[in-house]
């Protein structure tokens, strides 16, 4: 729905900040349902409790400005580190803020959000220290019209365009899912390389081996197929067991017509069963694609609703993979595989703290030269964003130096 300003008289009194607080509503009330943000009840608890209290000086961040105006292209993360010294501790900055920002995924660009800290106490909120309801200051503005999407204008909690195309490219599969895929048999005029447009033949089901189902346009069965290749196992670095298998996208095809088989008379007059491959067309291309790839059905498509915040168990775990060819490690905004997932009781938004690996090094300072064990050291924060049964993906949100296959994480 777009947003429509109506031009003012010359002196029409506005309350800017009522008046912030009130577009702030329709604007949350307008689209909550579009982005369906979860919010758990532990977390309105935290909030209420919080909004009522404020927050204790001491957990601010030491320069936490007194004011900030919410720009296009900030995260919940950012604005969070801005206020306190933990940003996965979003409840607290939302509980601060409680009175005006009833939703904490509906932040928008042109916010001003204010820093009480008095009473020994911090609270956040979009009226400034000391401000009225009623204050009767006048504000002269000129007229336009401007109409803007409120779909896209929230402030999301990270950044998505860092993830964007983790959310479709990479899949971990277990090996045995891998082996029944469908694959890609042949292609027209014996073609070696296929493209967006062109059209190719698959099977589902196999005589040997891993013997699959076969494509088919029958009720509740999938039309579209992600197209993949080069399943890479994903092993733990400690005990070398393999956690699942990461397929290579490159990219997306539309079942035309399922397989099947029909009988021929041979020219001895015998009847024979001839396989009739499925038709498939290719409508996404990232990389050309060829005979062998395998098909796995498109997945629902998701809505992100990545919302920091730290586990509610004790995690800790390894780096299994940095993802990107012949990548070895990881800076800032990097997505890393971690060899933990929802049976440990990871989920999306999970922050969880980089780990330094502790190492021995010599004492030349003693003629004995002693080993000693340097312990290790707080290396950054990760987010969870994608989990799988042993597996999940995690996007670096801060790096002091990189990271790398094998590296350790904990809580935060």
């Amino acid at each position: 729905m777009p947003l429509k300003t109506y031009k003012p008289t010359a002196s029409f009194p506005l309350r800017p900040l009522a008046c912030a607080g009130a577009m702030l509503a329709v604007l949350m009330v307008g689209n909550a349902s579009a982005q369906n943000f979860p919010i758990t009840p532990e977390q309105r608890a935290t909030a209420g409790q919080v909004a009522q209290a404020g927050v204790a000086l001491s957990e601010l961040a030491p320069n936490a400005p007194d004011s900030y105006t919410v720009k296009r292209g900030d995260t919940l993360w950012a604005i969070s580190g801005l206020f306190l010294k933990s940003p996965w501790r979003w409840p607290e900055l939302w509980g601060m803020n409680l009175q005006d920002i009833r939703n904490p995924h509906l932040i928008f660009p042109g916010q001003v959000l204010y820093l009480d800290k008095s009473n020994g106490r911090a609270r956040l909120s979009t009226r400034a220290p000391g401000a009225q309801g009623d204050d009767p200051t006048t504000v002269r503005v000129s007229p336009r019209t401007r109409f803007e999407s409120l779909g896209d204008s929230g402030i999301p909690p990270i950044s998505l365009q860092a993830i964007e195309a983790f959310l479709t490219e990479p899949m971990i599969v277990d090996e045995a899912t891998f082996e029944r895929a469908p694959r890609i048999v042949a292609t027209q005029e014996t073609r070696v390389l296929l493209s967006r447009g062109d059209r190719a033949y698959a099977r589902g089901q196999y005589s040997s081996g891993a013997a699959g189902e076969a494509l088919s346009e029958g009720p509740g069965k999938s039309r579209d197929f992600r197209v993949f290749r080069n399943a890479v196992p994903l092993k733990d670095p400690t005990t070398g067991e393999i956690l699942g298998f990461e397929a290579q996208y490159v990219g997306k095809a539309l079942l035309e017509r399922g397989e099947s088989t029909r009988e021929v008379t041979d020219a001895k007059g015998k009847v024979q069963s001839e396989l009739v491959p499925a038709t498939i067309d290719i409508v996404v291309a990232k990389e050309e694609m060829r005979v062998g790839d395998r098909l796995l059905p498109e997945p629902p498509r998701e809505l992100p609703n990545y919302v920091p915040s730290a586990p509610n168990s004790t995690q800790g775990g390894q780096i299994v993979s940095v993802y990107g060819n012949a990548v070895s490690f990881a800076a800032q905004n990097q997505v890393v595989a971690i060899n933990r997932g929802t049976v440990h009781g990871v989920e999306r938004g999970h922050v969880l703290a980089l780990q330094r690996e502790s190492h021995l090094v010599t004492d030349k300072t003693d003629t004995a030269r002693p080993q000693l064990r340097l312990p290790g050291e707080r290396n950054g924060l990760m987010m969870v964003f994608r989990t799988f049964d042993k597996v999940s993906y995690a996007l670096v949100l801060q790096i002091t130096d990189s990271v790398k296959v094998g590296d350790r994480f904990t809580n935060p």
